[in-house]
């Protein structure tokens, strides 16, 4: 039962962290601290949560006229394709890369939110 109420606390920190921030990275570190997935379908599983997740804030947006479609198709094409080949990649990288390109990632959005 414990395991329930940390997902649910876990998807809602996800779930506000998206529509606050736009990403949902925060439900990496949180399910890896709290999770009891391997790493592979960790990574997966967040996959999996975020993309709805991100449906919904999007919706949100688009709703309070904060999204224009015309601006975003461009990024949508990239992401659609990244999304894919990053699928094709999916169990062909090692998971210590996976944390290290992760950290590093989160790393340089931080130093680029503080500047």
């Amino acid at each position: 039962m414990k395991e329930a109420w940390t997902a649910r606390l876990a998807g809602g920190a996800a779930g506000l962290a998206n529509g606050l921030f736009g990403g949902g990275m925060v439900f990496l570190p949180i399910q890896s601290r709290w999770g009891n997935l391997s790493q592979r379908k960790l990574y997966a599983t967040c996959v999996g949560v975020i993309f709805p997740v991100c449906l919904v804030s999007a919706a949100v947006y688009l709703w309070k006229g904060g999204v224009s479609l015309t601006e975003s198709l461009p990024y949508l094409a990239g992401g659609l394709i990244g999304g894919f080949f990053g699928g094709k990649l999916y169990g062909k990288i090692s998971t210590k890369f996976l944390k290290w390109l992760f950290a590093a990632f989160l790393f340089y959005a931080g130093v680029k939110y503080l500047l």
